[in-house]
């Protein structure tokens, strides 16, 4: 007679409003665990399988697709669950479970995830580091993967409140010659920002944590003389910090803080003299353990297709320029 092992499971519930998706008095919840013989019981948010292996993993693969479903559409049923386990057994995933692994947080336009090798590599960096250092060309979504994943926290709970900070240094443009009074004059460094989380976060709920500072956008120069308790802190555009800036952005960490610092070395705004605080920053702190650095490049543009172009035909005018500079000098 063949002894079935049976082995447990724990998977979390990230990401998800519990109630939604386990239905009102748990009916989703009992229409899947009337379907299997494994025993299922969730506590809080994290849900505890026993049963044999094949069965705990096409469970686990359905709560996947619950919470996909509930997330994008706004509502699951049971007439939902039982098609997602109906589609599940036949092995027709809606949602694979790497894909599932490389969402960050789900909106109501659309789910925000890993879209490259080394966004992935991001998302691992992220999980695994207090902080981490996003650097490359724009378009490859370092900062608007960085909000996503302030935001995510702030949704479950890990953080009490955001702060993203950017400096507010002249691309090109005079602060004083810019119309209004500072505020105004600022706001144009901090849009894009801003911009994110209003793709994120429904408006209501954005105007009540900016109003209660639960979440903030402030410049760098702002952030002088804090310390940041349970807070997800991202630095936007640190190439244009200065080496002093960057020291002090670094050291305004408190306890249960994460911080995520984004750039692009190419694109430095600073006065000539000026080194970037991002490029020295690189070579002081490649040793330190809890900070990780991620690297983007061109191929990791999601943006439209000609901004990667765009960014070839830059590199390849700069070669040709450096070059004939090279045979001028001899």
């Amino acid at each position: 007679m063949e002894v079935v092992t049976q082995v447990e499971k724990i998977i979390r519930l990230e990401n998800v409003d519990l109630n939604s998706l386990l239905g009102f008095n748990d009916l989703n919840l009992k229409t899947l665990e009337s379907r299997f013989s494994a025993i299922i019981t969730v506590r809080g948010d994290q849900v505890y399988i026993k049963g044999i292996q094949e069965e705990i993993e096409v469970i686990e693969k359905v709560f996947h697709e619950m919470i996909f479903v509930l997330n994008t559409s706004g509502k699951l049923n049971e007439i939902d669950v039982k098609t997602i386990i109906d589609l599940t057994i036949e092995g027709k995933e809606i949602v694979s479970n790497k894909e599932f692994e490389n969402i960050i947080l789900y909106t109501k336009k659309d789910v925000i995830k890993a879209r490259t090798p080394t966004q992935e590599q991001y998302i691992t960096a992220v999980q695994n580091n207090d902080i981490c250092f996003a650097i490359g060309p724009a378009g490859t979504g370092k900062t608007y993967l960085a909000v996503a994943f302030a935001v995510a926290s702030l949704k479950k709970g890990l953080v009490k409140k955001i702060i993203l900070a950017r400096p507010a240094v002249e691309a090109g443009e005079s602060l004083g010659f810019l119309p209004g009074d500072f505020k105004e004059k600022i706001d144009p460094y901090l849009r894009p920002l801003f911009d994110a989380l209003q793709d994120m976060m429904p408006g209501d709920q954005l105007r009540n944590h900016l109003e209660k500072s639960i979440i903030e956008i402030v410049p760098l120069a702002f952030m002088r003389g804090r310390t940041l308790h349970n807070a997800y802190v991202i630095l936007d555009e640190a190439q244009n910090a200065t080496t002093l800036q960057m020291k002090m952005f670094l050291t305004r960490l408190g306890p249960n803080s994460k911080a995520i610092i984004t750039g692009d070395i190419t694109q430095v705004d600073l006065p000539s003299k000026t080194q970037s605080g991002l490029i020295q920053v690189i070579e002081i702190l490649k040793k330190v353990d809890g900070v990780e650095f991620v690297y983007f490049n061109k191929k990791d543009v999601v943006r439209h297709k000609l901004v990667k172009d765009i960014i070839e035909a830059y590199e390849d005018f700069n070669n040709e320029d450096n070059g004939e500079n090279k045979t001028t000098k001899k």
